[in-house]
């Protein structure tokens, strides 16, 4: 779970600096911000259901 975590606190920098640099409409801005919010229901689902998601669900 912490890796995903990481992942997460990554992703989330990327999405602040893409947001600064470029615009929140940027196209990459808007598609790093869908990549975190996969990266958060992957860990809600983890976190509230106990068992990994990719047991439970092909990850794309």
């Amino acid at each position: 779970m912490n890796s995903i975590v990481n992942a997460i606190e990554r992703k989330r920098e990327e999405m602040i600096h893409l947001a600064q640099d470029i615009g929140l409409s940027a196209i990459e801005t808007v598609q790093c911000s869908q990549e975190l919010d996969h990266l958060l229901n992957l860990y809600q689902h983890d976190k509230f259901t106990k068992q990994p998601f990719h047991q439970t669900r092909r990850i794309r």
